[in-house]
Protein backbone atom coordinates (compact mmCIF):
# COMPACT_ATOMS: atom_id res chain seq x y z
CA UNK A 1 0.00 0.00 0.00
CA UNK A 2 1.44 3.51 -0.70
CA UNK A 3 2.31 6.09 1.38
CA UNK A 4 -0.76 8.16 2.76
CA UNK A 5 -0.43 11.87 3.83
CA UNK A 6 -1.02 12.65 7.41
CA UNK A 7 -3.86 14.97 7.10
CA UNK A 8 -5.47 12.04 4.93
CA UNK A 9 -4.60 9.18 7.46
CA UNK A 10 -6.26 11.50 10.49
CA UNK A 11 -9.50 12.49 8.87
CA UNK A 12 -11.95 12.49 11.02
CA UNK A 13 -14.72 9.66 10.94
CA UNK A 14 -16.87 10.63 13.34
CA UNK A 15 -18.49 14.10 14.31
CA UNK A 16 -16.42 13.54 17.58
CA UNK A 17 -13.27 13.65 16.34
CA UNK A 18 -13.82 16.87 14.65
CA UNK A 19 -11.82 19.36 15.80
CA UNK A 20 -13.25 23.24 16.69
CA UNK A 21 -16.61 22.54 15.41
CA UNK A 22 -18.78 21.71 18.01
CA UNK A 23 -21.51 24.00 17.33
CA UNK A 24 -22.34 22.05 13.92
CA UNK A 25 -21.62 18.69 14.65
CA UNK A 26 -24.07 19.26 17.69
CA UNK A 27 -26.54 20.23 15.48
CA UNK A 28 -26.21 17.64 12.76
CA UNK A 29 -26.43 14.89 15.56
CA UNK A 30 -29.98 16.02 16.83
CA UNK A 31 -31.26 16.07 12.93
CA UNK A 32 -30.23 12.79 12.86
CA UNK A 33 -31.01 11.31 15.61
CA UNK A 34 -34.87 13.43 15.33
CA UNK A 35 -35.03 11.85 11.57
CA UNK A 36 -34.86 15.82 10.56
CA UNK A 37 -32.01 15.80 7.94
CA UNK A 38 -32.54 18.45 5.36
CA UNK A 39 -32.66 18.13 1.66
CA UNK A 40 -29.04 20.48 1.17
CA UNK A 41 -26.52 21.86 3.12
CA UNK A 42 -24.25 24.35 2.81
CA UNK A 43 -20.81 24.52 4.46
CA UNK A 44 -18.97 27.59 4.85
CA UNK A 45 -15.53 28.24 6.39
CA UNK A 46 -11.81 28.36 5.60
CA UNK A 47 -9.35 25.79 4.49
CA UNK A 48 -8.07 23.48 6.87
CA UNK A 49 -11.33 23.73 9.04
CA UNK A 50 -13.41 20.63 8.59
CA UNK A 51 -16.43 21.16 6.09
CA UNK A 52 -15.07 17.91 3.60
CA UNK A 53 -14.60 15.78 6.13
CA UNK A 54 -18.13 16.95 7.79
CA UNK A 55 -19.77 16.13 4.89
CA UNK A 56 -18.45 12.81 4.70
CA UNK A 57 -19.46 11.79 8.19
CA UNK A 58 -23.17 12.99 7.09
CA UNK A 59 -23.55 11.19 4.51
CA UNK A 60 -22.19 7.91 5.93
CA UNK A 61 -24.14 8.94 9.42
CA UNK A 62 -27.66 9.03 7.33
CA UNK A 63 -27.47 5.77 5.30
CA UNK A 64 -25.81 3.89 8.26
CA UNK A 65 -27.11 0.71 9.09
CA UNK A 66 -26.67 0.70 12.54
CA UNK A 67 -26.37 4.55 13.60
CA UNK A 68 -25.43 5.28 17.84
CA UNK A 69 -26.28 8.92 18.68
CA UNK A 70 -26.40 10.58 15.66
CA UNK A 71 -22.43 9.01 14.53
CA UNK A 72 -21.97 6.43 11.46
CA UNK A 73 -20.99 2.70 13.04
CA UNK A 74 -18.11 2.89 10.00
CA UNK A 75 -18.30 -1.22 10.65
CA UNK A 76 -21.65 -2.07 8.37
CA UNK A 77 -21.80 -2.91 5.08
CA UNK A 78 -22.82 1.05 4.07
CA UNK A 79 -19.96 2.90 6.07
CA UNK A 80 -17.32 0.36 4.96
CA UNK A 81 -18.36 0.62 1.15
CA UNK A 82 -18.12 4.98 2.13
CA UNK A 83 -14.89 4.40 3.73
CA UNK A 84 -13.21 2.88 0.67
CA UNK A 85 -14.81 4.57 -2.02
CA UNK A 86 -16.77 1.57 -3.47
CA UNK A 87 -20.16 3.22 -2.94
CA UNK A 88 -21.98 4.64 -6.12
CA UNK A 89 -24.41 6.00 -3.73
CA UNK A 90 -22.23 9.06 -2.15
CA UNK A 91 -21.00 10.95 -5.30
CA UNK A 92 -18.19 13.98 -4.10
CA UNK A 93 -17.61 15.97 -7.09
CA UNK A 94 -15.18 18.55 -7.52
CA UNK A 95 -16.80 21.95 -8.90
CA UNK A 96 -13.40 23.60 -10.22
CA UNK A 97 -12.98 21.22 -12.50
CA UNK A 98 -16.44 20.13 -13.33
CA UNK A 99 -17.97 23.63 -13.62
CA UNK A 100 -20.22 22.96 -16.54
CA UNK A 101 -24.05 23.28 -17.35
CA UNK A 102 -23.26 19.43 -18.84
CA UNK A 103 -22.00 18.09 -15.60
CA UNK A 104 -25.07 19.62 -13.77
CA UNK A 105 -27.30 18.23 -16.56
CA UNK A 106 -25.91 14.83 -15.85
CA UNK A 107 -26.58 15.27 -11.76
CA UNK A 108 -30.23 16.43 -12.85
CA UNK A 109 -30.53 13.12 -15.02
CA UNK A 110 -29.01 10.76 -12.08
CA UNK A 111 -31.07 12.33 -9.49
CA UNK A 112 -34.38 10.10 -11.16
CA UNK A 113 -32.61 7.10 -10.26
CA UNK A 114 -33.39 5.13 -6.70
CA UNK A 115 -29.78 4.58 -4.78
CA UNK A 116 -28.67 1.13 -5.07
CA UNK A 117 -27.39 -0.10 -1.89
CA UNK A 118 -28.19 3.06 1.01
CA UNK A 119 -31.35 4.75 1.88
CA UNK A 120 -29.97 8.18 0.02
CA UNK A 121 -28.25 8.91 -2.78
CA UNK A 122 -25.89 11.85 -1.58
CA UNK A 123 -23.84 14.52 -3.85
CA UNK A 124 -21.19 16.39 -1.94
CA UNK A 125 -20.00 19.15 -4.26
CA UNK A 126 -16.93 20.80 -3.00
CA UNK A 127 -15.55 24.33 -3.93
CA UNK A 128 -19.48 24.92 -5.01
CA UNK A 129 -18.31 29.04 -5.99
CA UNK A 130 -16.38 27.64 -9.17
CA UNK A 131 -19.24 26.76 -10.89
CA UNK A 132 -19.94 28.78 -13.71
CA UNK A 133 -23.51 30.78 -13.67
CA UNK A 134 -25.09 28.70 -15.69
CA UNK A 135 -24.71 25.25 -14.10
CA UNK A 136 -26.07 27.48 -11.14
CA UNK A 137 -29.10 28.07 -13.00
CA UNK A 138 -29.26 24.19 -13.95
CA UNK A 139 -29.26 23.19 -10.28
CA UNK A 140 -31.85 25.99 -9.13
CA UNK A 141 -34.80 23.76 -9.39
CA UNK A 142 -33.47 19.66 -8.44
CA UNK A 143 -31.86 21.67 -5.21
CA UNK A 144 -35.06 22.85 -4.17
CA UNK A 145 -37.62 20.35 -4.55
CA UNK A 146 -34.76 16.76 -4.66
CA UNK A 147 -36.82 13.49 -4.85
CA UNK A 148 -37.26 12.12 -1.62
CA UNK A 149 -33.57 9.89 -2.05
CA UNK A 150 -31.51 12.80 -3.05
CA UNK A 151 -29.74 14.94 -0.39
CA UNK A 152 -26.98 18.15 -1.33
CA UNK A 153 -23.77 18.80 0.79
CA UNK A 154 -22.53 21.84 -0.67
CA UNK A 155 -19.17 23.38 0.52
CA UNK A 156 -16.89 26.67 -0.33
CA UNK A 157 -14.83 28.73 1.25
CA UNK A 158 -16.16 31.96 -0.62
CA UNK A 159 -20.16 32.02 0.08
CA UNK A 160 -20.49 35.36 -1.22
CA UNK A 161 -19.90 33.76 -4.69
CA UNK A 162 -23.27 31.91 -4.56
CA UNK A 163 -26.05 33.58 -6.00
CA UNK A 164 -28.49 34.21 -3.58
CA UNK A 165 -31.23 31.79 -5.02
CA UNK A 166 -28.74 29.21 -3.67
CA UNK A 167 -28.03 30.61 -0.45
CA UNK A 168 -31.48 30.45 0.27
CA UNK A 169 -32.45 26.87 -0.79
CA UNK A 170 -29.53 25.31 1.79
CA UNK A 171 -29.68 25.16 5.24
CA UNK A 172 -26.15 27.24 5.90
CA UNK A 173 -23.54 26.39 8.58
CA UNK A 174 -20.43 28.11 9.32
CA UNK A 175 -17.43 26.35 10.28
CA UNK A 176 -14.95 28.78 12.36
CA UNK A 177 -11.17 28.91 12.49
CA UNK A 178 -9.79 26.13 15.17
CA UNK A 179 -7.98 27.65 17.84
CA UNK A 180 -4.34 27.01 18.95
CA UNK A 181 -5.16 24.97 21.28
CA UNK A 182 -7.47 22.77 19.97
CA UNK A 183 -5.15 22.18 16.99
CA UNK A 184 -2.45 21.44 19.76
CA UNK A 185 -4.40 18.88 21.09
CA UNK A 186 -5.27 16.93 18.68
CA UNK A 187 -1.70 17.37 17.45
CA UNK A 188 -0.48 15.43 20.77
CA UNK A 189 -2.83 12.30 19.55
CA UNK A 190 -0.82 12.52 16.15
CA UNK A 191 2.28 12.27 17.11
CA UNK A 192 1.73 10.14 20.22
CA UNK A 193 -0.11 7.47 17.47
CA UNK A 194 3.07 7.93 15.02
CA UNK A 195 5.36 7.97 17.37
CA UNK A 196 6.58 11.25 16.82
CA UNK A 197 8.82 13.15 19.72
CA UNK A 198 7.97 16.92 20.21
CA UNK A 199 8.47 19.61 22.04
CA UNK A 200 5.48 21.95 23.56
CA UNK A 201 6.97 25.33 21.71
CA UNK A 202 7.47 23.25 18.07
CA UNK A 203 3.94 22.53 18.79
CA UNK A 204 2.76 26.00 19.28
CA UNK A 205 4.69 27.38 16.81
CA UNK A 206 3.19 24.45 14.61
CA UNK A 207 -0.77 25.77 15.77
CA UNK A 208 0.29 29.68 14.85
CA UNK A 209 1.62 29.21 11.51
CA UNK A 210 -1.42 26.91 10.88
CA UNK A 211 -3.51 29.93 11.26
CA UNK A 212 -6.73 27.97 11.92
CA UNK A 213 -6.65 25.38 9.74
CA UNK A 214 -5.83 21.67 10.78
CA UNK A 215 -4.72 20.50 7.30
CA UNK A 216 -1.74 23.08 7.41
CA UNK A 217 -0.76 22.29 10.57
CA UNK A 218 -0.65 18.06 9.70
CA UNK A 219 1.29 19.22 6.31
CA UNK A 220 3.56 21.11 8.68
CA UNK A 221 4.21 18.39 10.98
CA UNK A 222 4.53 15.97 8.19
CA UNK A 223 7.33 17.83 6.52
CA UNK A 224 9.16 18.02 9.76
CA UNK A 225 9.68 14.30 9.69
CA UNK A 226 10.51 14.08 6.30
CA UNK A 227 14.64 13.54 7.12
CA UNK A 228 13.71 10.39 8.86
CA UNK A 229 14.42 11.68 12.33
CA UNK A 230 11.14 11.69 14.69
CA UNK A 231 12.09 14.14 16.97
CA UNK A 232 10.79 18.06 16.67
CA UNK A 233 12.01 21.71 17.75
CA UNK A 234 11.45 25.05 17.55
CA UNK A 235 14.49 25.41 15.26
CA UNK A 236 14.13 22.39 13.10
CA UNK A 237 10.46 23.90 12.41
CA UNK A 238 11.71 27.80 11.58
CA UNK A 239 14.51 26.17 9.55
CA UNK A 240 11.86 24.07 7.25
CA UNK A 241 9.45 26.34 6.82
CA UNK A 242 11.86 29.02 5.72
CA UNK A 243 11.64 31.72 9.43
CA UNK A 244 14.81 34.00 9.04
CA UNK A 245 16.93 34.51 12.08
CA UNK A 246 14.47 36.81 14.18
CA UNK A 247 17.98 38.26 15.11
CA UNK A 248 18.51 39.97 11.69
CA UNK A 249 14.49 41.03 11.50
CA UNK A 250 14.93 42.62 15.11
CA UNK A 251 18.27 44.34 14.14
CA UNK A 252 16.68 45.59 10.49
CA UNK A 253 13.80 47.15 12.60
CA UNK A 254 15.73 48.50 15.66
CA UNK A 255 17.79 50.47 12.82
CA UNK A 256 14.73 51.77 11.66
CA UNK A 257 13.48 52.85 15.16
CA UNK A 258 16.82 54.40 15.80
CA UNK A 259 17.73 55.67 12.71
CA UNK A 260 20.86 53.96 12.66
CA UNK A 261 21.94 53.79 8.80
CA UNK A 262 24.83 51.76 9.89
CA UNK A 263 23.89 49.44 11.72
CA UNK A 264 20.93 48.50 8.78
CA UNK A 265 23.31 48.13 6.28
CA UNK A 266 25.28 46.29 7.74
CA UNK A 267 22.52 43.60 8.76
CA UNK A 268 21.69 43.75 5.03
CA UNK A 269 24.92 43.07 3.93
CA UNK A 270 24.85 39.73 5.86
CA UNK A 271 21.09 38.87 4.64
CA UNK A 272 22.79 39.23 1.15
CA UNK A 273 25.77 37.33 1.81
CA UNK A 274 23.72 34.96 2.98
CA UNK A 275 21.48 34.54 -0.48
CA UNK A 276 17.72 35.04 1.09
CA UNK A 277 15.45 35.90 -0.74
CA UNK A 278 14.31 39.89 -0.06
CA UNK A 279 10.50 39.57 -1.15
CA UNK A 280 10.15 36.66 1.81
CA UNK A 281 12.88 38.73 4.28
CA UNK A 282 10.52 41.53 3.45
CA UNK A 283 7.69 39.93 4.47
CA UNK A 284 9.09 39.04 8.12
CA UNK A 285 10.16 42.53 8.56
CA UNK A 286 6.51 43.54 7.95
CA UNK A 287 5.25 40.81 10.40
CA UNK A 288 7.31 41.65 12.49
CA UNK A 289 6.42 45.30 12.94
CA UNK A 290 2.92 43.75 13.16
CA UNK A 291 3.82 40.99 15.93
CA UNK A 292 5.71 44.44 17.89
CA UNK A 293 2.29 46.28 17.56
CA UNK A 294 0.32 43.72 18.73
CA UNK A 295 2.76 43.40 21.73
CA UNK A 296 2.30 47.34 22.96
CA UNK A 297 -1.34 46.65 22.39
CA UNK A 298 -2.32 43.84 24.06
CA UNK A 299 1.11 42.53 25.82
CA UNK A 300 0.87 39.29 23.40
CA UNK A 301 4.03 37.49 21.67
CA UNK A 302 3.32 34.13 20.35
CA UNK A 303 5.91 32.30 18.70
CA UNK A 304 8.67 33.84 20.15
CA UNK A 305 11.20 32.23 22.79
CA UNK A 306 11.46 34.51 25.83
CA UNK A 307 14.88 36.33 24.97
CA UNK A 308 12.55 37.25 22.10
CA UNK A 309 10.01 38.86 23.84
CA UNK A 310 12.47 41.00 26.13
CA UNK A 311 13.62 42.23 22.63
CA UNK A 312 10.24 43.23 21.33
CA UNK A 313 9.35 44.76 24.60
CA UNK A 314 12.43 46.63 24.83
CA UNK A 315 11.61 47.60 21.31
CA UNK A 316 7.72 48.44 21.62
CA UNK A 317 9.26 50.85 24.65
CA UNK A 318 10.80 52.99 21.82
CA UNK A 319 8.07 53.44 19.18
CA UNK A 320 4.71 54.77 19.28
CA UNK A 321 1.20 52.73 18.28
CA UNK A 322 0.89 55.18 15.40
CA UNK A 323 5.03 55.11 13.90
CA UNK A 324 4.42 51.21 13.73
CA UNK A 325 1.14 51.40 12.03
CA UNK A 326 3.17 54.14 9.26
CA UNK A 327 5.78 51.52 8.94
CA UNK A 328 3.66 48.54 7.92
CA UNK A 329 2.12 51.08 5.25
CA UNK A 330 5.78 52.21 3.92
CA UNK A 331 7.29 48.57 4.02
CA UNK A 332 3.79 47.60 2.14
CA UNK A 333 4.64 50.01 -0.51
CA UNK A 334 8.17 48.74 -0.77
CA UNK A 335 7.28 45.17 -1.35
CA UNK A 336 4.59 46.38 -3.67
CA UNK A 337 7.46 48.12 -5.65
CA UNK A 338 9.75 45.46 -5.73
CA UNK A 339 7.27 43.25 -7.29
CA UNK A 340 7.68 45.23 -10.51
CA UNK A 341 11.30 46.40 -10.26
CA UNK A 342 14.07 44.78 -11.43
CA UNK A 343 16.42 46.02 -9.36
CA UNK A 344 15.00 44.08 -6.29
CA UNK A 345 18.35 44.78 -4.12
CA UNK A 346 18.47 48.67 -5.03
CA UNK A 347 14.86 49.07 -4.28
CA UNK A 348 14.90 46.93 -0.71
CA UNK A 349 18.53 49.07 0.26
CA UNK A 350 17.35 51.96 -0.66
CA UNK A 351 13.90 51.28 0.76
CA UNK A 352 14.95 50.61 4.23
CA UNK A 353 17.67 53.12 4.59
CA UNK A 354 14.84 55.78 3.84
CA UNK A 355 13.08 54.39 6.38
CA UNK A 356 16.27 55.11 8.68
CA UNK A 357 16.66 58.66 7.45
CA UNK A 358 13.22 60.20 8.23
CA UNK A 359 10.50 59.71 10.73
CA UNK A 360 7.50 58.34 8.47
CA UNK A 361 4.43 60.39 8.83
CA UNK A 362 4.46 62.03 11.55
CA UNK A 363 6.69 64.78 10.88
CA UNK A 364 9.36 65.75 13.76
CA UNK A 365 12.44 67.81 13.51
CA UNK A 366 13.06 68.32 9.89
CA UNK A 367 16.21 69.86 10.06
CA UNK A 368 17.75 68.13 12.71
CA UNK A 369 16.86 65.15 10.25
CA UNK A 370 18.29 66.83 7.20
CA UNK A 371 21.73 67.69 8.91
CA UNK A 372 22.30 64.23 9.78
CA UNK A 373 21.45 62.86 6.61
CA UNK A 374 24.04 65.65 5.04
CA UNK A 375 26.63 64.35 7.27
CA UNK A 376 26.65 61.11 6.19
CA UNK A 377 26.63 62.03 3.00
CA UNK A 378 30.21 64.18 3.43
CA UNK A 379 31.76 61.20 5.32
CA UNK A 380 32.71 60.14 1.77
CA UNK A 381 31.31 57.20 1.54
CA UNK A 382 28.34 58.15 -0.81
CA UNK A 383 29.25 58.82 -4.58
CA UNK A 384 26.42 58.90 -7.69
CA UNK A 385 27.02 56.74 -10.36
CA UNK A 386 26.51 57.40 -14.15
CA UNK A 387 25.14 54.01 -15.75
CA UNK A 388 22.04 54.63 -17.89
CA UNK A 389 21.35 51.69 -18.30
CA UNK A 390 20.13 50.98 -14.89
CA UNK A 391 18.80 54.38 -14.30
CA UNK A 392 20.65 55.32 -11.20
CA UNK A 393 21.91 58.56 -12.42
CA UNK A 394 18.36 60.01 -13.65
CA UNK A 395 16.54 58.08 -10.51
CA UNK A 396 19.12 60.03 -7.58
CA UNK A 397 20.85 56.92 -6.39
CA UNK A 398 23.90 56.38 -4.77
CA UNK A 399 26.00 53.54 -4.38
CA UNK A 400 27.99 52.89 -1.08
CA UNK A 401 31.12 52.36 -1.97
CA UNK A 402 32.07 49.74 1.10
CA UNK A 403 29.23 47.43 0.59
CA UNK A 404 27.74 47.64 -2.52
CA UNK A 405 24.56 48.64 -0.98
CA UNK A 406 22.53 51.49 -2.92
CA UNK A 407 21.08 54.21 -0.99
CA UNK A 408 17.96 56.70 -2.62
CA UNK A 409 18.87 60.12 -2.70
CA UNK A 410 15.90 60.92 -4.34
CA UNK A 411 14.29 61.92 -0.96
CA UNK A 412 17.28 63.46 0.21
CA UNK A 413 17.59 66.16 -2.69
CA UNK A 414 13.65 66.63 -2.26
CA UNK A 415 13.50 66.94 1.59
CA UNK A 416 17.25 68.98 1.12
CA UNK A 417 15.37 71.63 -1.27
CA UNK A 418 12.31 71.56 0.50
CA UNK A 419 13.05 71.63 4.58
CA UNK A 420 9.80 73.60 5.57
CA UNK A 421 7.23 70.89 3.88
CA UNK A 422 8.04 68.80 6.10
CA UNK A 423 7.79 64.67 4.81
CA UNK A 424 4.37 65.33 2.94
CA UNK A 425 6.19 64.96 -0.35
CA UNK A 426 9.26 62.98 -1.29
CA UNK A 427 8.31 59.98 0.12
CA UNK A 428 8.49 58.08 -3.07
CA UNK A 429 8.72 58.83 -6.67
CA UNK A 430 5.25 57.16 -7.15
CA UNK A 431 3.84 59.16 -5.13
CA UNK A 432 1.44 61.76 -6.68
CA UNK A 433 3.15 65.50 -6.08
CA UNK A 434 0.86 67.80 -4.84
CA UNK A 435 -0.11 70.66 -7.06
CA UNK A 436 0.06 74.31 -5.75
CA UNK A 437 -3.32 75.97 -4.95
CA UNK A 438 -3.01 78.82 -8.11
CA UNK A 439 -0.30 79.40 -10.54
CA UNK A 440 0.22 82.52 -13.13
CA UNK A 441 1.73 81.95 -16.17
CA UNK A 442 2.95 84.79 -19.03
CA UNK A 443 0.74 84.42 -22.20
CA UNK A 444 4.30 83.79 -23.57
CA UNK A 445 5.00 80.17 -23.83
CA UNK A 446 8.81 80.81 -24.14
CA UNK A 447 9.01 82.98 -21.42
CA UNK A 448 6.56 80.74 -18.84
CA UNK A 449 8.25 77.71 -20.00
CA UNK A 450 11.39 77.81 -17.25
CA UNK A 451 9.00 78.77 -14.82
CA UNK A 452 6.91 75.26 -15.58
CA UNK A 453 10.21 72.81 -15.47
CA UNK A 454 10.91 74.99 -11.68
CA UNK A 455 7.19 74.09 -10.52
CA UNK A 456 7.74 70.38 -11.38
CA UNK A 457 10.93 70.36 -8.86
CA UNK A 458 9.04 72.16 -6.70
CA UNK A 459 6.22 69.58 -6.56
CA UNK A 460 8.79 66.56 -6.00
CA UNK A 461 9.12 65.71 -10.15
CA UNK A 462 12.67 65.63 -9.88
CA UNK A 463 13.17 62.65 -12.77
CA UNK A 464 11.08 65.21 -15.32
CA UNK A 465 12.79 68.45 -13.78
CA UNK A 466 16.21 66.69 -14.39
CA UNK A 467 14.83 65.90 -18.26
CA UNK A 468 13.69 68.88 -19.32
CA UNK A 469 16.30 71.42 -18.04
CA UNK A 470 18.15 73.26 -20.59
CA UNK A 471 14.69 72.80 -23.04
CA UNK A 472 12.80 75.34 -24.68
CA UNK A 473 9.11 75.12 -25.74
CA UNK A 474 7.20 76.76 -28.35
CA UNK A 475 3.76 76.77 -29.94
CA UNK A 476 3.79 75.27 -33.18
CA UNK A 477 -0.21 75.04 -34.12
CA UNK A 478 -3.23 76.25 -32.56
CA UNK A 479 -3.33 73.04 -30.02
CA UNK A 480 0.16 71.76 -30.31
CA UNK A 481 3.06 72.80 -28.65
CA UNK A 482 6.85 71.82 -28.91
CA UNK A 483 9.60 71.12 -26.60
CA UNK A 484 13.00 71.15 -28.16
CA UNK A 485 15.78 69.34 -26.33
CA UNK A 486 18.88 71.36 -27.97
CA UNK A 487 21.08 68.53 -26.47
CA UNK A 488 19.58 65.76 -27.54
CA UNK A 489 17.82 63.21 -25.51
CA UNK A 490 19.07 59.85 -24.03
CA UNK A 491 17.43 56.65 -24.63
CA UNK A 492 16.27 56.36 -20.55
CA UNK A 493 14.87 59.88 -20.62
CA UNK A 494 12.62 59.25 -23.93
CA UNK A 495 11.30 56.30 -21.63
CA UNK A 496 10.65 58.52 -18.71
CA UNK A 497 8.93 61.27 -21.03
CA UNK A 498 7.11 59.08 -22.63
CA UNK A 499 4.87 57.35 -19.61
CA UNK A 500 1.29 58.56 -19.63
CA UNK A 501 1.56 60.03 -16.02
CA UNK A 502 4.73 62.36 -17.28
CA UNK A 503 2.90 63.20 -20.37
CA UNK A 504 -0.29 64.39 -18.53
CA UNK A 505 1.90 66.27 -15.96
CA UNK A 506 3.43 68.56 -18.64
CA UNK A 507 0.09 68.97 -20.19
CA UNK A 508 -1.19 70.00 -17.93
CA UNK A 509 0.95 72.49 -16.97
CA UNK A 510 1.01 73.92 -20.61
CA UNK A 511 -2.54 74.07 -21.00
CA UNK A 512 -2.40 76.28 -17.81
CA UNK A 513 0.28 78.66 -19.42
CA UNK A 514 -1.54 78.78 -22.61
CA UNK A 515 -5.68 79.33 -21.27
CA UNK A 516 -6.65 75.86 -23.14
CA UNK A 517 -5.99 71.89 -23.76
CA UNK A 518 -2.96 71.72 -25.40
CA UNK A 519 -0.84 68.85 -26.63
CA UNK A 520 3.01 68.50 -26.34
CA UNK A 521 5.34 67.02 -28.76
CA UNK A 522 9.39 66.38 -28.24
CA UNK A 523 11.72 67.83 -30.76
CA UNK A 524 14.57 66.16 -30.76
CA UNK A 525 17.24 69.13 -32.28
CA UNK A 526 20.57 67.28 -31.39
CA UNK A 527 19.79 64.85 -34.58
CA UNK A 528 19.67 67.64 -37.28
CA UNK A 529 22.85 69.48 -34.88
CA UNK A 530 24.87 66.23 -34.36
CA UNK A 531 25.27 66.89 -30.62
CA UNK A 532 26.28 64.68 -27.99
CA UNK A 533 23.88 65.18 -24.81
CA UNK A 534 26.26 64.65 -21.55
CA UNK A 535 23.67 63.39 -18.47
CA UNK A 536 26.54 64.23 -16.25
CA UNK A 537 26.13 68.34 -16.65
CA UNK A 538 22.42 67.79 -15.80
CA UNK A 539 22.96 65.66 -12.94
CA UNK A 540 25.75 67.70 -11.66
CA UNK A 541 23.83 71.06 -12.43
CA UNK A 542 21.12 69.48 -9.65
CA UNK A 543 23.47 68.33 -7.56
CA UNK A 544 24.92 72.13 -7.48
CA UNK A 545 21.98 73.84 -7.10
CA UNK A 546 20.89 71.48 -4.47
CA UNK A 547 23.16 72.37 -2.64
CA UNK A 548 24.06 68.07 -2.25
CA UNK A 549 27.55 67.20 -2.43
CA UNK A 550 27.89 64.53 -5.36
CA UNK A 551 31.14 63.01 -7.04
CA UNK A 552 30.74 62.00 -10.21
CA UNK A 553 32.76 58.16 -10.60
Amino acid sequence: MGYTALYRKFRPITFSELVGQEHITRTLRNQIMADRVGHAYLFNGGRGTGKTSSAKILARAINCLNPKDGEPCNECEICKGALNGSLTDIVEMDAASNNSVEDIRSIREEVNFLPTKAKYRVYIIDEVHMLSPGAFNALLKTLEEPPEHVKFILATTEPQKLPATILSRCQRFDFKRISNEDIIKRLEIVCKESNIEVTDGALKIISVLAEGAMRDALSILERCVQDGENKIDEDKIKDLVGIPKITFVHSIVDAIVEYDIDKALASMDEILNQGKDLNNFLWEIIKYVKDVLIYKSSGKAELYSEEEVTNIKALSDKVTKEKLVNLIYELSNLENDMKWSTQKTIMFQAGIIKLCSKEVGTGGDVEERLEKIENYLKSGKVAVTNNATSGIAFNNMATYNNSNSVVSTNNIVRNSMQPKMGNAQGISNNSVSKQPKSKTYSNDLSKSWPKIVNDLKQNGKIVLYTNLMNTSAEQLSDNTVGIKFKKGMTAFGKAVLDKQENIKEISSLVSLACGKDMQIKYINDAQNQGAVHNPEDDIQKLASESNIPFNMV
